[in-house]
């Protein structure tokens, strides 16, 4: 039963554990934990401190900050760039909540902008237009690991007099024309979360060259004030503040984990163009795409399944389903990651996220419209992908990707069958 699909009672091609965990774990983590559950030192600690040092050194960056989540780093951006109540920031109507909620933790609107249906980032043709004399920054998102270009939204934020934040969650090591994400716009965010290329368990890392922004962000990230923990603290709150700073046990995870970092990207972009080879040519398969002059990190490979093609337009989303189950049969670890584009969900559309309707009710604001008929690409995009995340990750190597391959290629070949189920 080899060639009878595995959702109809065949043989999967992947035999169950055979993806290894991620991230692996291995002396040196547990050396680096261990040491620190053995100081004296569990709040912000030394391992804080030598963590934000090493990761603004691995990056390129003169300053960095570590938090307790990408999520947090991404308001401190929003912060340090001076958005108020009522200020817009514009923003890709795909990726994860937090890239748009983060704007609303500061009581400011998001304003979306559809995406590129070939590199599932923000439209860039389309910023401009979405730039009203209440717009202070823009948000890009290096989404699955592949940078936006950055010329381009550098040369748009200039001409407005925008802040531009890198909302690069996903994206650690990526690179534009040569240059990491994280060094191209004004500050940037990073996420260690589980799934991340860089894991500590959770933690993000706010990370800027500017010194004026670097204390907005740092007054953020420990409660208004504006001495760190690693200096003496007046304990005086002199703005708004949260508790946003990491803790030593994950500051020491995070350091293990990044001295193979470099390891780990190689190795995943060898699968991910060992698989990107393997995939070629499948019928009602699309590929992702790395454009020149851009370096993905393959956090996520993100396939999509062609739908004119399979004639199933009218409910794209109910036949990707289908094949994602028979993947998952197949023992491929695919997954839809998003389901929702960001306006559609309902914190946007009911345009209350404190109460009382705010922030879009605050007087600083004007009317914005989230009318979903302005998101068409997006929509299409999350009707028809599916993502492959650790199965890429290290130490899996080329026996698996070519399992992983066999199975695409056993379901796609039923593709057509499997959509009129």
């Amino acid at each position: 039963m080899a060639n009878q699909l595995a959702i109809l009672g065949g043989d999967p091609v992947i035999p169950p554990g055979a993806v290894k965990p991620w991230p692996p774990i291995t002396e040196v983590d547990e050396e680096y934990v261990l040491a620190s559950l053995r100081g004296a030192n569990h709040a912000f600690g030394p391992n804080c401190v030598e963590f934000e040092k090493e990761f603004a050194a691995w990056n390129g960056n003169r300053y960095a900050i570590t938090t307790n989540s990408g999520t947090a780093a991404l308001h401190m951006c929003v912060a340090a760039c001076d958005c108020s109540e009522g200020d817009e920031v514009i923003v890709t109507a795909y990726s994860w909540s937090s890239s748009a909620t983060c704007i609303l933790h500061h009581n400011c609107i998001p304003v979306f902008v559809d995406i590129d249906w070939e590199t599932m980032n923000i439209d860039v043709d389309q910023i401009e237009a979405a730039i009203t004399a209440k717009t202070r920054a823009i948000i890009v998102v290096h989404l699955h690991g592949l940078a936006v270009d950055m010329d381009r939204v550098m040369a748009i934020a200039a001409k407005h007099n925008l802040k531009v934040i890198e909302d690069a969650c996903q994206a650690h090591g990526a690179r534009f024309n040569g240059k990491k994400v994280g060094t191209l716009g004004h500050c940037a965010a990073f996420s260690f979360n589980q799934n991340k290329n860089l894991c500590s368990g959770e933690g993000g890392m706010f990370v800027t060259d500017d010194e004026e922004i670097l204390a907005k962000a740092r007054m953020l990230w420990s409660f208004g004030e504006t001495r760190t923990p690693a200096e003496s603290r007046d304990y005086h709150a002199y703005a708004l503040g949260w508790m946003y700073r990491n803790n030593d046990l994950t500051a020491a995870f995070g350091r293990a984990q990044l001295t193979r970092l470099d390891t780990y990207l190689a190795w995943q972009r060898r699968n991910a163009q060992q698989l990107a080879e393997s995939l070629h040519g499948v019928p009602n398969l699309l590929l992702p795409t790395e454009p020149a002059g851009h370096e993905h990190n393959w956090y996520n490979f993100v396939i999509r399944f062609d739908m004119e093609a399979l004639g199933q337009t009218q409910d794209p989303a109910a036949c990707r389903d289908k094949l994602v189950q028979a993947l998952r049969a197949e023992g491929v670890e695919a997954g839809v990651w998003q389901r929702f584009i960001l306006p559609r969900m309902t914190v946007f559309q009911a345009k209350n996220a404190y109460g009382h309707g705010a922030p879009w009710s605050s007087p600083h604001a004007q009317p914005v419209d989230y009318s979903l008929d302005q998101y068409p690409v997006a929509q299409r995009h999350s009707d028809t992908h599916a993502c492959l995340v650790q199965t890429l990750r290290y130490p899996n190597g080329s026996d698996l990707i070519e399992l992983i391959a066999e199975g695409i290629r056993k379901v796609m070949a039923r593709a057509e069958e499997l959509a009129g189920v």
